[in-house]
């Protein structure tokens, strides 16, 4: 089963991704993890990716397909797929939709998170990330045993550029003008399915696994 994790930033993608790759086993292709160990490598398109993101803008389209083209021709796909931050435009669903369909391995489902601003300023506010091992905490939800280190590696926690309030009243800008189009574009292919993605990520998985067992 390949599916497309649709919704604004901080709508909970990345944790609903998480639980569906620990209970299914699918491929979790996460835009975001891809593009900051590319960041993170300092290369120069690296460098050039961190410019946008700093500023709460996009990625360009063709440099994103690019990486998540070259990923999905080296994976193993038997299992299924979950694409998480990717596509967020229609160009680059057109895009996915042509890779896909070379690989025999056509989108079944796309489920759109939906989540209010307040909730959303709300949880990326109060993320912090490790610089050492990566590991994701929250001042509120899942705070650290020692405030500012990480629990695992005691490295430094921070907050991220893109988690600030100014930087996500932006993200949340460029994703209604351009991501926002492509909830369209999948309701017309007839593949889009709503989830109340405020409630509890556990409610959030059994609506997935009930998607499951109807494309079985």
């Amino acid at each position: 089963m390949r599916v497309v994790l649709l919704g604004p930033p901080g709508a909970g993608k990345g944790t609903l991704a998480a639980a569906i790759k620990e209970k299914f086993g699918m491929l979790h292709l996460s835009t975001g993890d891809i593009l900051r160990a590319e960041m993170k490598s300092g290369s120069s398109l690296g460098n050039e990716m961190k410019s946008f993101v700093d500023k709460g803008e996009l990625v360009p389209d063709e440099v994103v397909t690019r990486i998540i083209a070259n990923k999905l021709r080296n994976s193993d796909l038997s299992k299924g797929v979950l694409f998480d931050g990717y596509p967020r435009t229609v160009q680059q669903a057109q895009d996915l939709d042509k890779i896909l369909s070379d690989l025999d391995a056509p989108i079944d489902v796309v489920v759109f998170m939906e989540v209010d601003l307040p909730v959303i300023i709300k949880r990326l506010t109060g993320r912090r990330v490790c610089r050492q091992c990566g590991a994701v905490y929250h001042t509120v939800n899942i705070p650290s045993k020692k405030e500012g280190i990480c629990d695992l590696c005691q490295g430094e926690l921070y907050q991220r550029a893109d988690d600030k309030e100014e930087t996500i009243r932006n993200r949340m800008d460029v994703y209604l003008t351009s991501t926002a189009p492509i909830i369209n574009y999948y309701q017309k292919q007839e593949k889009l399915r709503k989830v109340d993605a405020s409630q509890d990520v556990k409610d959030v998985l059994v609506f997935f696994e009930g998607l499951i067992k109807s494309n079985e």
